[in-house]
C-alpha cells in the first residue's frame, strides 16, 4: 500500500531556506522514489485558517514514506523547510485513486 506525506503550510517567509530545501530534497526524493503532487487535479484548500499551500508527496509504500522522513539526510533538509515556513506534515497509508 502506498504512503503519502500531506504537507499543509503557511506562506513562505524565507525564500533562501526554501531554495536550499529544494536542492537537498531532490536526491532524497529520488532515493525514495517520491512523486510530488501526483494527482491530476491538485487538492483544494478549504477552511484553511492560516494555511496557504498543500503538497502531496507519494511514495511506493508507507514504509518508504516513513523511512524517508526518518532519514538523517531528510532531517537535515527539514531544518530548512521549517525555517522557510510554518507547516504541518502528516504521513498517510492508503490509495488516493
Amino acid at each position: 500500500m502506498k504512503g503519502y506525506w500531506l504537507i499543509i503550510g503557511k506562506e513562505i517567509s524565507d525564500q533562501e531556506a526554501q531554495r536550499e530545501y529544494g536542492k537537498l530534497w531532490k536526491p532524497i526524493g529520488e532515493k525514495y522514489n517520491a512523486r510530488i503532487n501526483p494527482l491530476e487535479v491538485p487538492p483544494a484548500l478549504k477552511e484553511a485558517r492560516d494555511a496557504h499551500r498543500v503538497t502531496i508527496v507519494e511514495f511506493p509504500s508507507y514504509e518508504l514514506a516513513t523511512a524517508c522522513y526518518d532519514d538523517p539526510a531528510y532531517q537535515e533538509a527539514c531544518r530548512f523547510a521549517l525555517r522557510a515556513s510554518n507547516r504541518e506534515l502528516l504521513i498517510l497509508k492508503g490509495e488516493l485513486a
